[in-house]
């Protein structure tokens, strides 16, 4: 039941993403409004309140190249990471359907598109969603002080990322996100960039704070956390338990 919970948090926290980050742009196409700045604090804003409001459910991963990250260095259960990354998946998609039915043709708007070349595209999601990554890890080794500050921490994470890369890649850091629009849209050709992108920087980013911690060695790595049980914080890295 538990599982359950946390799957279908997921879903929920990824369809909110989607929805107003990727319908902010959609009303941007057809009223101007928010603009750049307005789109990025929607982007930052909405991952803010999904951490507070399913943190404590899930983990508020709602970004598979998070999730697979977390996994890689031992703060997530491998068992749990496929049925993680669908639900994300099915929330992107969903807002992107509701989107679409809603706005019509304006859902093309919200797919992201790189205006760049597909190796700065590459670079640019890669090291963005690193230091996303980074800002992630920070919350879930922090102590309980940091943790409560999690929302702000990672929505502020995404908030400048997007100010700064949104015009040159759309500043996506989660392939859910591409996703969604992408198949609402049936534009694919840029996909795999927002995907392979932010899975390279998610985990390098991962890796990064592992060794800058000391918890990388002689390939390993050591998680601490009390071995993952540590359930008191804000977020939730080892996922319900069975």
């Amino acid at each position: 039941m538990a599982a359950r919970r946390a799957y279908a948090a997921e879903a929920l926290g990824t369809f909110a993403l989607v929805f107003a980050g990727a319908g902010a742009i959609m009303s941007g196409s057809m009223q101007g409004e928010p603009g750049h700045l307005g789109i990025s604090l929607v982007f930052g804003l909405v991952v803010m309140v999904c951490v507070y409001v399913f943190g404590g459910i899930s983990g508020a991963h709602i970004n598979p190249a998070v999730t697979l990250a977390l996994a890689v260095t031992g703060y997530f259960p491998a068992r749990r990471v496929a049925a993680y990354i669908l639900s994300q998946c099915v929330g992107a998609v969903a807002a992107s359907v509701a989107l679409r039915e809603l706005l019509g043709t304006a859902a093309s708007a919200g797919a992201t598109r790189p205006t760049v070349g597909e190796w700065q595209t590459l670079v640019i999601e890669a090291v963005l969603t690193g230091f996303l990554m980074l800002a992630v890890m920070t919350v879930v080794t922090g102590s309980e002080a940091v943790q409560r500050a999690g929302g702000l921490i990672i929505g502020g994470a995404v908030a400048l990322g997007a100010l700064w890369a949104g015009p040159l890649t759309g500043a996506s850091m989660n392939p859910a996100r591409s996703l969604g629009p992408a198949l609402a849209s049936g534009e694919l050709g840029s996909l795999w960039l927002y995907v392979t992108g932010p899975i390279l920087g998610a985990v390098g980013g991962a890796l990064l704070h592992e060794a800058l911690h000391g918890r990388f060695h002689a390939g390993r790595l050591v998680p601490t956390l009390a071995r993952l049980n540590r359930r008191g914080g804000l977020i939730v890295t080892s996922g319900p338990r069975p």
